[in-house]
């Protein structure tokens, strides 16, 4: 009985320190807060004094890392609010409207437009497109919900301006190219489920579905500017990142991403000077943008601390590393996505536990097939979270029950889950 207590110990403080990260997220005190906590009650249960703990967090905020990761979510942030503020993103969808026939293409080409502009509850920002695009379809409000918050996230798993992607990036020290090629199928296995389970004839039929009266104007021109700060962005930061890899090893990669998404803020407050310095000046002090920052803060406070308690040899040496393993890689994940529904929480809150237990089994090799496995879990848990902030806008905004409606997204995030362990078991 002792001999089990001590093997289970290191898991159970583990368990603890995670039940406290996820009661704080479940209270509201806080994501940053929430991962500073269980950091702290993690080192103190490892045998950490309170001055140790505190520099360590001191000394995580000095790492070039950790400034770069900041720099990145915010300039993606003042990316995203520029085009919404300036109503570039509106015009962006007008200009696309007119090469879009398809009635099933429309439901689900908008949300998955705004997607790639990467938000808290951007669901929100789609929904009232799918309103205009839907009105004259039958078609219920629950379902409007659902195809709004489905395929609004279509892109979390490979669109590099995801702070999510960027954080895993960080963390396993990989480039984007090395993480979105075994990542990549999650995209066109959501678009199928999505398919499947919403919009398939005999889900939505024929008579359903009468195109509405959009305009039909189609300008490539007028596309093309107003999606010109999302491509210089996007093929900005993947060629600078790809650029300085091959060229210039010894200079951090992430600072090419920066450098697009700075040149390409620079883009709409040229293409909409209205916005001015002002703008600047708002988005600066705007709250969400300083709370995403902490919340990096926390996650690198988390992760050192985990390192000098020891906490992943300290599992491995009573376990073996397999129950580990699997915790850091499936079950964990799985459980902060379900109670966070970010995924900045599991990716900040698992991936240190989950890389650290892969360098104690000697199994950096194999840190690409578990990454996927874990990213898969805990995205399966952030989608099928009745708490996340899309889902729960989204409801708000079409005015539907949300059990009816949270009821019909948990067979595609099944399907999205056993993909995912399929892919695991391939890559392997």
């Amino acid at each position: 009985m002792e001999s089990l207590f001590t093997t289970l110990a290191p898991f159970l403080k583990v368990l603890f320190a995670f039940l406290i990260m996820l009661a704080g997220m479940r209270f509201k005190i806080g994501l940053g807060l929430s991962i500073l906590a269980g950091g702290a009650i993690m080192g103190l249960l490892f045998g950490m004094g309170l001055l140790p703990i505190a520099r360590t967090g001191v000394l995580a905020l000095t790492q070039e890392k950790f400034l770069f990761l900041a720099a990145i979510v915010g300039f993606i942030l003042i990316l995203s609010d520029a085009m919404e503020r300036s109503g570039q993103s509106k015009r962006l969808m007008e200009a696309l409207s007119g090469f879009l026939t398809s009635p099933r293409l429309r439901l689900v080409f908008f949300p998955a437009l705004i997607g790639l502009l990467p938000m808290p509850g951007g669901a929100v920002f789609s929904a009232p497109m799918i309103k205009t695009v839907s009105e004259d379809m039958r078609i219920s409000n629950s379902d409007r919900a659902v195809l709004n918050y489905w395929f609004r996230h279509v892109w979390e798993l490979i669109w590099p301006l995801y702070p999510g992607i960027i954080l895993t990036l960080a963390l396993a020290d990989i480039q984007i190219i090395d993480l979105i090629s075994y990542t990549w199928p999650g995209t066109p296995i959501m678009l199928l489920a999505g398919w499947i389970f919403f919009l398939r004839p005999g889900v939505l039929g024929a008579k359903d579905l009468a195109i509405p009266m959009l305009p039909v104007k189609r300008s490539k021109s007028a596309a093309l500017r107003e999606g010109l700060p999302l491509l210089i962005a996007i093929v900005g930061a993947i060629g600078l990142e790809t650029s300085i890899a091959a060229f210039a090893p010894t200079i951090p990669f992430e600072l090419g991403v920066v450098v697009a998404l700075a040149a390409a803020v620079v883009c709409v407050m040229v293409q909409n000077t209205q916005l001015g310095l002002k703008f600047l000046r708002d988005v600066l002090t705007k709250k969400s943008l300083w709370s995403m920052i902490f919340v990096i803060t926390a996650i690198f406070v988390f992760k050192d601390i985990l390192q000098a308690a020891g906490v992943v040899e300290e599992m491995a040496r009573v376990a073996g590393g397999e129950a580990a393993l699997f915790a850091s890689a499936a079950f964990l994940p799985f459980l902060v996505g379900l109670v966070a529904g970010i995924n900045v929480a599991f990716v900040g809150a698992t991936f240190p536990l989950l890389l650290g237990v892969l360098a104690s089994l000697n199994m950096q090799d194999q840190m690409i097939p578990y990454i996927v496995l874990a990213t898969f879990c805990g995205f399966t848990g952030v989608m099928i979270s009745p708490i996340h902030i899309c889902f729960i806008l989204t409801c708000e905004y079409f005015q539907c029950d949300l059990a009816s409606t949270w009821r019909k997204v948990v067979g595609p995030c099944l399907v999205f889950l056993a993909s995912g362990v399929g892919l695991f078991f391939l890559y392997v």
